[in-house]
């Protein structure tokens, strides 16, 4: 099925107003972890909304991707708080054990790491965000846990070496 059909069919089940873009964008996003540049185009003439006004309110938004998003979104903080008290040996361990050589999204699409100037718990630090779930005081040792967490359970993999 195409993105034009499916984005097609999830507007099909509402009465197109341009009041509802955001929701619409939301729909999206959730069923294909983005916005594809078809489907906006099609979310454009069916609202009959600008294309620019639609991209406008897919870039404002943080919780808005055009590039594809892992099924789990991973976000180190890398505030003050969070830098000092060892952030940055965190988001090496992460990238390490998805092998990634920076932050980006995984081949198979489990994980996308990002980072993030402050999440503002500062006294938790160092954070790490999966999802909407927050993990405080995070240390490399306990990295290969929190990945097991959020890994399908097929696609488990051996835990690198500290």
């Amino acid at each position: 099925m195409s993105t034009t059909t499916e984005v097609e069919a999830l507007l099909g089940r509402r009465a197109p107003r341009a009041e509802e873009l955001i929701a619409v964008l939301q729909e999206i996003q959730e069923q294909f972890h983005y916005l594809p540049e078809e489907a906006l185009r099609t979310v454009s003439r069916r609202l009959r909304l600008p294309l620019t006004q639609v991209f406008h309110v897919a870039t404002f938004y943080n919780c808005f991707s055009l590039e594809p998003v892992g099924e789990h979104l991973v976000q180190v903080c890398l505030g003050t708080a969070c830098h000092v008290r060892g952030a940055g040996r965190v988001l090496d361990r992460l990238l390490r054990d998805l092998k990634l050589g920076e932050p980006g999204t995984t081949p198979d699409f489990t994980f996308t790491v990002r980072t993030l100037r402050c999440v503002g718990c500062c006294a938790l630090a160092p954070v790490v965000r999966v999802d909407a779930n927050t993990h405080p005081h995070l240390t490399q040792a306990k990295v290969p846990g929190l990945l097991k967490k959020y890994r399908p359970k097929d696609k488990e993999q051996p835990q690198a070496a500290d």
